[in-house]
């Protein structure tokens, strides 16, 4: 069933809509939940819980592409869930993920902090478009998705230290790319 004819029963208030998206994204979403949670209990109660809250958010919303829009759910549960689990602890993968990026990207919880993330969204998307196919690929699954480097190096058919050197050399470039558009991390 395509993305559209999901929303469309999402729409219609069709409890179907729940078991098509399922179907079809349920495995990436518990990919995303597990590399994130590390916890297979963790992870299907925010599937779950993604899935109610794309039945309470659709309508008003007519996400397309669908994917996206419940990837960013689940993500976004997630990463709650894990903050709440690991108040007083750091030591899973997604928190070495986490600390690679952080020298490139600062944290901001203020009014203009969100025009700030917002507009640093906008300047990341920009330096994504210049990498190449397989870089931004490897960007995108280690930081949106949180894949291992090992899943990201059998994905890629080479070795660890080599998708671990490619990332670095990624960021490092991100990091310039950002200073020269003038925002300082």
């Amino acid at each position: 069933m395509e993305d559209q004819e999901i929303v469309e029963l999402f729409l219609a208030r069709s409890e179907q809509a729940i078991t098509q998206l399922q179907g079809k994204y349920g495995s990436c979403l518990m990919q995303i939940a597990r590399n994130i949670l590390a916890n297979r209990l963790d992870a299907e109660e925010c599937v779950n819980d993604a899935y109610l809250a794309a039945w309470n958010t659709i309508p008003p919303q007519k996400p397309d592409p669908l994917l996206t829009y419940v990837c960013h759910i689940v993500r976004n549960l997630s990463i709650k869930r894990y903050h709440a689990n690991n108040a007083r602890k750091r030591n899973s993968h997604y928190d070495v993920a986490l600390d690679e990026i952080a020298e490139c990207i600062q944290s901001n919880a203020t009014v203009e902090g969100e025009y700030a993330v917002n507009e640093l969204s906008g300047e990341i998307n920009r330096f994504l478009s210049t990498l190449s196919r397989e870089n931004r690929i490897m960007f995108v699954r280690r930081y949106w998705f949180s894949d291992s480097i090992a899943d990201i190096a059998a994905m890629f058919n080479t070795s660890s230290k080599n998708i671990s050197l490619r990332l670095l050399r990624v960021r490092k470039s991100l990091k310039k790319y950002l200073e020269k558009e003038g925002i300082w991390v």
